[in-house]
């Protein structure tokens, strides 16, 4: 009965052994296994790296449980606020490119194409192609055919202007003539003598003291009813 009195107790550095025959095991109380002091180092600064090591390890776990639950809290104000995912990617992204402008080598870069554009703009090449092509551009529009292309193209738009204009003054001319012309003239003259027999054959019709409305109607038909 001797593996009744085992120690159990969880703070016991040999808690978890069950008999006496495992005690051959050995059981290293550390956290880390010890190695050689590494070249350079004695004991007693390699202790103290081992220390300062613990101590930023167990900060940085600290600090994951307090973004964890930064983030959790976040997520409540954003479920209250109704905040959508897009409007936290569009936030994100916001964020993203005003870091990327501020970056340094987003600046940097912005910088060397500063200075590579006024090189190219201030270079010998670039300022004798320039010149080259200002001096085409002269010579062309003092060029006789550039002359001649755009006095041709003035003349051809002042005759199409006269040309619409003499059409218009044609048009009103003929018109003119027509109206005028004896044919136009007769045709308002019987267009008038049937409108004038037409008007009369209503007046006569509608005439009470006419002898064709009354003389020929008995007084049954004149009767009101």
């Amino acid at each position: 009965m001797e593996s009744a009195s085992q120690d159990i107790n969880l703070n016991s550095p040999n808690k978890g052994l069950l008999s006496d025959t495992m005690t051959d095991v050995p059981v290293d109380n550390t956290a880390h296994a010890r190695t050689s002091a590494p070249e350079g180092l004695t004991e007693a600064e390699e202790e103290e790296l081992r220390s300062e090591l613990a101590k930023v390890e167990e900060e940085i776990g600290t600090l994951r449980q307090v973004l964890a639950a930064k983030e959790r809290h976040c997520g409540e104000l954003k479920r209250k606020l109704g905040l959508t995912t897009f409007d936290g990617l569009k936030q994100n992204l916001s964020k993203s490119w005003h870091d990327v402008q501020v970056s340094n080598a987003y600046t940097k870069t912005s910088e060397k194409l500063g200075e590579w554009n006024e090189k190219v703009t201030q270079s010998e090449l670039y300022l004798s192609a320039s010149s080259t092509l200002e001096d085409w551009n002269e010579k062309l529009t003092q060029s006789e055919a550039y002359k001649k292309t755009q006095e041709t193209l003035s003349q051809a738009g002042q005759k199409t202007s006269a040309a619409l204009s003499n059409v218009g003054s044609v048009i009103s001319r003929k018109l003119g003539d027509m109206r005028n012309s004896t044919t136009f003239k007769s045709f308002e003259d019987r267009v008038g003598t049937i409108k004038s027999k037409v008007v009369g054959s209503r007046e006569n019709s509608t005439d009470p003291h006419s002898p064709t409305g009354s003389g020929d109607k008995s007084p049954q038909d004149n009767a009101p009813f």
